[in-house]
């Protein structure tokens, strides 16, 4: 591969914020403001019919997201380097969003799998960044202007994107409401005069962060250990227990602490799940131990997906997009009380709305 940036490379990292940064009160401003984008961080080289997708891990992708590929050869640039993210978007009720589990599924050790997933759930990369194009290395100039010449050289393809961006905090702010209807994960704040560091965390993130009061309704056991894997939770929508998710983030001594301590719980055979075993997700991985449904946990999400959300109201069928985080028990808790009520509705919003577009 010849180009003046090639892999491996790490990509350049974001940091929490607990709030957007502002513009300076005069003089001409210092931050751009673009959507935080939740599917496979990817940093794409493309050197003729020669292309890459470096994960953040530094592993190829390529062979997962084959009609990804064929779409960078037909709309980028011949030579490019480009620091984005793979997503996966479908329609529902007239609305395009990012759909995460459909994303998931597409890292599949089967080939026949994958080319049935590349024609079902089709791939998308939107790009956020330029790295080097033809001959140039564009790490060492600053944001602006690889934000130019990205804007200049991709985009307006059928796969192949550029988020929008702006330098007005009000609308960075109203982006951070308004684009988790489309899926989206948040904000990035990145400094105009930046230069592209790899591994380090150059950028600022502000995320969403709710929480939920859950019933506990099983639990997976771990892997590797004599241990709990993840708790899994559950909601009521008209009387009926619905699982919404999981909370996994424990340590050793937790998760056989945690074993012991909801053996008393355990009713019934295990369970097995419904979906089929993916590269992450084993025939195994999909059994779960079915608890009596008396404990409340409080956990911390930042958002959900799913098809039964409407305007008004949150009900069976929506799910947190992520893990959640264990907060704590909730023993004053009924759990007949936790429902998708509590739930905070995202504005319902259009993927289209947040690529950018080039003039005509």
């Amino acid at each position: 591969m010849d180009l003046p940036v090639v892999p491996p490379l790490a990509p350049m990292l974001a940091k929490v914020a607990s709030t957007i940064p502002t513009q300076p009160g005069d003089g001409p401003p210092e931050w751009s403001y673009e959507p935080k984008w939740d599917g496979f961080r990817a940093i794409v080289f493309r050197d003729g019919d020669e292309v890459v997708f470096a994960s953040r891990g530094g592993k190829d992708l390529v062979r997962y997201f084959p009609e990804l590929a064929d779409a960078v050869r037909a709309e980028l640039p011949p030579r490019c380097v480009v620091d984005g993210e793979i997503v996966v978007p479908l329609e529902r009720d007239g609305r395009t969003r990012l759909d995460w589990q459909a994303l998931s599924e597409r890292i599949h050790p089967a080939a026949s799998r994958i080319a049935l997933l590349a024609e079902r759930t089709p791939a998308h990369f939107v790009g956020f960044d330029l790295l080097a194009l033809g001959d140039d290395d564009l790490m060492e100039v600053p944001f602006a202007v690889r934000r130019t010449r990205l804007h200049e050289e991709i985009g307006g393809g059928r796969s192949c994107h550029v988020t929008v961006s702006t330098t007005v905090t009000d609308t960075a702010r109203r982006w951070f409401d308004e684009f988790e209807g489309a899926g989206l994960d948040g904000v990035v704040a990145k400094r105009l005069d930046g230069l592209y560091v790899p591994d380090k965390r150059e950028m600022l993130k502000l995320k969403h962060a709710r929480t939920a009061d859950c019933v506990l309704m099983g639990y997976r056991m771990h892997k590797s250990i004599e241990g709990v894997g993840s708790l899994l939770l559950g909601l009521y929508h008209e009387g009926e227990l619905v699982m919404v998710g999981g909370a996994s983030a424990f340590t050793r001594e937790r998760r056989e602490e945690l074993l012991a301590e909801l053996q008393p719980l355990r009713v019934g055979e295990d369970v097995v799940s419904e979906g089929e075993p993916t590269r992450w997700r084993s025939a195994t991985e999909r059994s779960w131990v079915p608890l009596r449904p008396e404990r409340v946990v409080e956990v911390a999400y930042d958002q959900m997906e799913g098809t039964a959300q409407t305007e008004d109201g949150v009900g069976a069928g929506v799910r947190f997009r992520h893990a959640a985080r264990f907060q704590r028990w909730r023993p004053d808790r009924d759990p007949h009380s936790c429902t998708f009520d509590q739930l905070e509705v995202p504005v319902r919003y259009d993927l289209a709305d947040v690529l950018d577009r080039k003039e005509d």
